[in-house]
């Protein structure tokens, strides 16, 4: 009799989960059939970059995203739309030029100041310059050779990688906190090569820390071909002189907002699985990689859900985190405001990685969510999102995860290109594809459903 029912238990347990695998196969269908159909997240997109533009917080631009993104999540049929209010840095860029001297001739350079940067102040500076190719190398260097001179960091983008983000994050040590450790020893001022895998003249800004030890001085990129005349000038012992004039300043924090949208849980509405991107951009290019195609894509998933009648059992949530560029305030808010509702985040998902073709989630969680995950590899399969195997987040979720060990996950997507694009004037939508586009809407919606239907 103990066989008999132990075997019906295990039949009807196969039986439920196979026709769990069915529903949820027919659902997701039905998901990408809807995403890919209507590409209204391209649309989105094409407001958010034509109509709007880049996006720095403190900027008119940014301010107008916050009204586009929450008009957009209700007409996207949330059953609930609020804003949390978040004072953000407001910094300016100014004017901005540079060229460098050989032998008294002069050759143009365009520049990009770093996020954050202080400026040279109107008259500009003018000196030689001092090439190093890591900071080892810069470690080495005498304070009376750099006193009063402009460092040139010649730190390559490593193209030997095949994941692209392992070769950004060592280049990030450049344009972060080079500047102080080129201040403690007098510099003038510091010129990098660009985080950017492109060969061009396309400068790449991005944010800076200063050490409150040292003095603030200014800070520029260059894109890679400008710094291949530099290395060749010093090498062959031309000694070139940078002149550069920039403007930048901060400014006055200002008061700006998230955005959050979201649809209630019709079993356990307590539990949430919030998911995202960052609305704000630098204020080059368009915002349009980084990170409108995230904002647009989660977007697209609560409107899918509203479109298709899919009812989650838990509540999901759309965030439109305002600050992540410079300051992630906005992150920290959320998260602030989570604590002080006692809210219960089950998952948190960042689309941050640029709108080019997903293949998969990096997850940050335990052993025993990550085989749960893995659990739904089927169903990702004939979308050709495979790779699980990687850990993920963001820096809107990471406060998530280090406050109430949420678990965290990003949608990964092909970075080939993106580190071409990423912080620069390249970042426009016309370097999105509408069909890539649309596979990381329905990768985000896949997963925000079998979480909001099965829990993790």
């Amino acid at each position: 009799m103990k066989k008999l029912f132990f075997t019906i238990l295990v039949l009807v347990s196969f039986s439920a989960t196979g026709q769990n695998y069915i529903q949820d196969s027919m659902t997701i269908k039905r998901i990408s059939n809807y995403v890919l159909s209507n590409a209204n997240c391209y649309e989105d997109l094409r407001h958010l970059c034509k109509q709007i533009g880049h996006r720095l917080t403190g900027s008119s631009q940014a301010a107008q995203a916050v009204d586009w993104g929450k008009k957009t999540l209700e007409d996207a049929g949330c059953d609930k739309v609020f804003l949390q209010e978040v004072m953000v840095p407001h910094w300016v860029r100014g004017e901005e030029e540079a060229y460098y001297e050989v032998n008294g001739k002069r050759y143009g350079m365009k520049i990009t100041s770093l996020g954050n940067a202080v400026g040279t102040g109107e008259a500009g500076i003018k000196t030689p310059i001092v090439m190093v190719n890591d900071i080892h190398e810069f470690n080495r260097l005498p304070e009376s050779e750099v006193r009063g001179k402009i460092i040139f960091f010649n730190y390559h983008f490593d193209q030997t990688n095949i994941n692209t983000f392992h070769s950004y994050g060592p280049c990030v040590f450049y344009r972060w906190a080079a500047p102080s450790r080129a201040s403690a020893k007098g510099a003038a001022a510091v010129v990098i090569r660009s985080v950017s895998s492109a060969y061009d003249d396309e400068p790449h800004t991005g944010v800076l820390s200063y050490d409150e030890r040292y003095p603030q001085i200014p800070a520029i990129a260059v894109g890679n071909t400008t710094a291949d005349k530099l290395v060749e000038a010093v090498e062959n012992n031309k000694r070139p002189k940078i002149y550069m004039r920039t403007t930048c300043k901060m400014l006055k924090d200002v008061k700006s907002y998230n955005v959050v949208g979201e649809i209630y849980g019709t079993e356990l509405p307590k539990e949430i699985i919030c998911f995202g991107g960052h609305l704000d951009s630098w204020d080059v290019g368009e915002g349009a990689h980084d990170d409108g195609a995230g904002v647009v894509q989660s977007i697209d998933a609560i409107r899918t859900f509203k479109k298709l009648g899919i009812r989650p059992k838990r509540t999901i949530r759309c965030v439109l985190w305002m600050n992540e560029e410079n300051g992630a305030r906005g992150a920290k808010e959320y998260m602030r405001q989570a604590k002080l509702k006692n809210e219960n985040h089950i998952l948190a998902i960042e689309s941050d990685a640029g709108g080019a073709t997903p293949y998969g989630f990096g997850l940050t969680m335990p052993s025993y969510k990550k085989d749960k995950v893995q659990s739904w590899k089927k169903l990702f399969y004939p979308y050709n999102i495979y790779n699980f195997s990687r850990s993920g987040g963001g820096v809107d979720i990471n406060p998530l995860h280090k406050e109430f060990d949420t678990p965290t996950m990003g949608l990964i997507p092909d970075g080939h290109r993106y580190f071409d694009m990423h912080h620069s004037d390249n970042d426009v939508f016309e370097n999105v594809h509408r069909r890539e586009l649309c596979m990381g809407t329905i990768a985000m919606t896949m997963m925000v459903y079998l979480v909001s239907q099965h829990g993790l």
